[in-house]
């Protein structure tokens, strides 16, 4: 599934942007408050820029790519499932999204929702190892198609698995004002690379 940006969901979040901006003024200048209240805000403005989190249950998810559900798999796995990572959410991701939900008291449903996600994604960067780490991998080989610029999905966080986060982001933040390029994979870019932004 190919997905871009809504420009009437950039419009919304930049108007909201600047609502919140006129609330963060009453704030005294170089207050601890205030810088926090901007980040917050201009987290929430990014955030709500991108598509919303898939919702995933068993069975087939047909408008969600393979690559998607993997990535669901690698994270469950980063929190101790042992799932084989098949893009196919069978009883067993559905068993260890229940686990995964009662464990991080969330409505035990065995559907990978909004806040499943949340809970779920892992902050990655340069020196992180694991099954979080080939989620990314294997988000971004998803996007390159294969072409040659393909990563190994080793769970490495190496400067080449950087360097493609860097150019991901890059390419968001064309269209997402303030989307961070940083190479660390924080919520923002989970968000992003999970709901197939600038997949082709």
């Amino acid at each position: 599934m190919k997905t871009t940006i809504s420009a009437f969901a950039l419009t919304a979040a930049l108007a909201a942007g600047a609502t919140g901006a006129g609330v963060i003024a009453a704030v005294p200048v170089g207050s601890a408050v205030a810088a926090s209240n901007a980040t917050l805000v201009s987290a929430t403005v990014q955030a709500a820029s991108l598509q919303p989190w898939p919702v995933l249950r068993q069975g087939p998810n047909s408008i969600w790519p393979k690559v998607t559900i993997r990535s669901l798999q690698y994270l469950l796995n980063a929190h101790g499932a042992r799932l084989t990572i098949d893009g196919t959410f069978g009883p067993l991701t559905k068993s260890a999204v229940i686990a995964f939900q009662r464990a991080h008291h969330l409505t035990a449903s065995g559907v990978a929702n909004a806040a499943t996600w949340r809970a779920l994604v892992i902050t990655v960067r340069t020196g992180s190892k694991g099954p979080a780490v080939r989620a990314v991998q294997d988000q971004i080989n998803f996007r390159n198609n294969k072409n040659g610029r393909t990563l190994t999905v080793d769970g490495i966080y190496g400067p080449k698995t950087q360097a493609a986060v860097r150019a991901f982001q890059r390419g968001v933040a064309f269209d997402v004002r303030g989307f961070p390029v940083d190479g660390i994979v924080g919520p923002l870019t989970w968000q992003a690379l999970v709901t197939e932004t600038l997949a082709g």
